[in-house]
């Protein structure tokens, strides 16, 4: 399946050289809210990246100075109110299946964090890959700032694997704002770079990951994810028997031959 001619109604999308796909959300002048019908069309785009050969990597960059500034007030908060509990667990519900869907594709997936982070978009950027930032990223998971438990979209359990127990603790029960100097020394920033750099390094990192062991990099996601509920000996198996699939791979001996004859291997992916 080929994403080239997709074309989102709630989001911006494009497809950068090499095979990496560019993702922003729409309305900078409300600093990008996410609404209804954009939460199921990035499940349902997430999804479909599985099946998508022509997709090796993702950036989900910021917009207008911007990365996300959560749900949408008008078109999701109020008509919250209108739902009866059943109504509202397939709201939340559709929720996680969008960070789902973000660690379920095989593509690594890059966060260009811009401005404002917060509410859903924090989740977004939290359950990326990796995240680039800039000097004026502000990150905030907002819920408890709203009467609502920090437990959202997977927070709890993401949120300390990133940046530990502790420090999670503290932004989930405060809702107050992670600065970027604060985000990069704990770990939820992988670095930060300026705010007209931030796309480019993202895409640059995003392409140097397409042009690499594609394969390779899916079996290492998957194996990230997995492997949180294992022991270390459950693990070591685990990765004994991916390793052992990769290589059967022909990028496994493309490697091989290129060092044999001092050349830079071309990874195809296969």
């Amino acid at each position: 399946m080929s994403m080239a001619a997709f074309k989102p109604e709630h989001f911006n999308w494009r497809m950068e050289e090499g095979g990496v796909a560019v993702i922003m959300l729409k309305r900078p002048e409300r600093k990008n809210p996410i609404t209804f019908g954009a939460y199921a069309e990035l499940r349902d785009t997430f999804r479909n990246l599985a099946g998508a050969d022509d997709v090796k990597a993702v950036v989900f960059g910021s917009n207008g100075g911007n990365f996300c500034s959560g749900g949408d007030v008008r078109d999701i908060i109020g008509p919250l109110f209108d739902r009866d509990m059943k109504g509202l667990l397939e709201f939340t519900r559709m929720t996680g299946d969008l960070v789902k869907a973000m660690r379920a594709c095989p593509q690594p997936v890059i966060a260009a964090v811009d401005g404002v982070c917060v509410g859903a978009g924090a989740m977004i950027a939290l359950f990326a890959d990796m995240r680039l930032g800039t000097p004026a990223a502000k990150t905030a998971f907002l819920f408890t700032r709203v009467g609502l438990a920090g437990c959202d979209m997977g927070a709890c359990a993401m949120l300390p694997r990133v940046i530990g127990q502790g420090r999670a603790a503290e932004l989930l029960y405060t809702g107050r704002t992670m600065n970027a100097d604060e985000a990069e020394r704990w770990g939820f920033f992988n670095r930060l770079v300026a705010p007209d750099a931030l796309e480019g390094e993202a895409i640059k990192l995003a392409q140097s990951l397409a042009s690499g062991p594609t394969f390779a990099h899916m079996m290492t996601k998957t194996m990230l994810n997995q492997e949180w509920s294992m022991s270390i000996d459950m693990a070591i198996e685990a990765e004994a028997q991916a390793q052992a699939i990769c290589m059967q791979t022909q990028d496994f001996r493309r490697a091989y031959d290129g060092f044999i004859a001092k050349q830079p291997p071309v990874f195809e992916g296969n």
